[in-house]
């Protein structure tokens, strides 16, 4: 916690900014990425979307009160972030969420940096049928095997209504699985 109060103060610190913020940026980015890979499932919109969501922690450094973990923080950006980017593509693209999702998860086949299998396939399709707040707490906990407490500071939300989440996204997903 001390190392990451110390990058919080030479973040805010315009002679000592520009290499701490190197220093977050090789810290998180593959992280962050994987976060992100997993709400927007295409690498390039994922490479996009890290991106702004280093921008925006550049541009609101000084904003940060310390009242949560930098990492919390920054993931809450990074979901936020991702989560607005499908919303104006589904816009831009004229089609519904579910829609997006879908296509998005179809496209995963034919995307040269997914590397899963048949089995990782069947599981993205029934993510994709998730409610968006289920889907985040179950790559949450699941994927990067987050505490809840750690998804809680991210999700603003209780660890009692993030394990309910939890649980009805794994019936969901379930009963896809074997429907399917």
């Amino acid at each position: 916690m001390v190392a990451e109060e110390a990058l919080v103060k030479e973040l805010k610190q315009k002679d000592s900014q520009a290499k701490a913020f190197e220093v977050l940026v090789n810290t998180y980015k593959e992280r962050l990425y994987w976060h992100i890979r997993r709400i927007v499932l295409n690498h390039d919109d994922a490479d996009d979307v890290l991106q702004n969501t280093f921008i925006k922690v550049y541009k609101n450094i000084d904003g940060f009160k310390g009242d949560s973990k930098l990492y919390s923080w920054i993931y809450r950006i990074a979901t936020n972030e991702a989560l607005t980017f499908l919303k104006r593509k589904s816009k831009k693209l004229g089609v519904s969420d579910e829609g997006l999702k879908t296509a998005l998860v179809e496209n995963l086949q034919s995307d040269v940096y997914f590397e899963g299998d048949e089995i990782q396939l069947k599981l993205q399709k029934a993510l994709a049928t998730l409610p968006d707040k289920q889907k985040l707490v179950f790559t949450m906990k699941y994927f990067q095997e987050m505490k809840y407490e750690e998804i809680s500071e991210v999700l603003e939300t209780s660890v009692g209504a993030l394990k309910a989440s939890y649980h009805l996204a794994v019936k969901k997903i379930e009963t896809y699985l074997k429907s399917d």
